[in-house]
């Protein structure tokens, strides 16, 4: 399967760009995360309804992957000033509050459309979800239409699932495979 330039079993698309980070701008590469599994997670745009509650659960969820040496990065068309001011905005009124996973800014599309999930007659992205192995390599692609978020639980998963191939060969994973 592939999206865009993405495609599994090969080098996930590389990335540079601004992204907020512990509610900072920083300069974010997925050549950082080398060695480590990385969730790449897409959503159309800040401040809307369905997007906050899948990315606060990633975020605060974001522990139980780290204990698997896995990495969550959220990604949207907007600015890092935008995420920033989304960030900033209490969850009680409709913000992200804190968030313990970096958001990239992807302002001129060129991520979204080598990952295969803009939406160019909107300009925004589909709900696309990656997962990357640690030696770069694409492993998942799931791209959702812009009603449906995706399951927290359904990706540490699928990144277990991964690790355990990875470790053990490949044996046939069950769909119920939790480590």
């Amino acid at each position: 399967m592939s999206a865009g330039n993405a495609k599994i079993g090969h080098p996930a698309p590389q990335f540079s760009t601004t992204a907020v980070v512990d509610g900072a701008f920083k300069e974010v590469k997925l050549s950082d995360y080398r060695g480590k599994y990385v969730v790449l997670f897409f959503y159309p745009l800040d401040f809307t309804f369905v997007c906050p509650t899948e990315i606060v659960a990633f975020s605060d969820r974001v522990d139980e992957f780290r204990k698997i040496d896995c990495e969550v990065i959220g990604a949207s068309i907007d600015s890092q000033f935008s995420h920033l001011a989304w960030i900033n905005t209490p969850r009680k009124e409709g913000g992200l509050g804190p968030m313990k996973i970096p958001l990239l800014a992807d302002v001129k599309k060129s991520i979204s459309r080598d990952y295969g999930v803009l939406k160019e007659d909107e300009g925004i992205t589909y709900r696309g979800l990656f997962v990357i192995d640690g030696k770069g390599i694409l492993r998942q692609i799931t791209i959702n239409d812009l009603p449906v978020g995706r399951s927290v639980d359904e990706t540490l998963r699928l990144v277990q699932a991964f690790q355990h191939t990875d470790k053990h060969g490949e044996g046939g994973i069950l769909s119920r495979y939790h480590a």
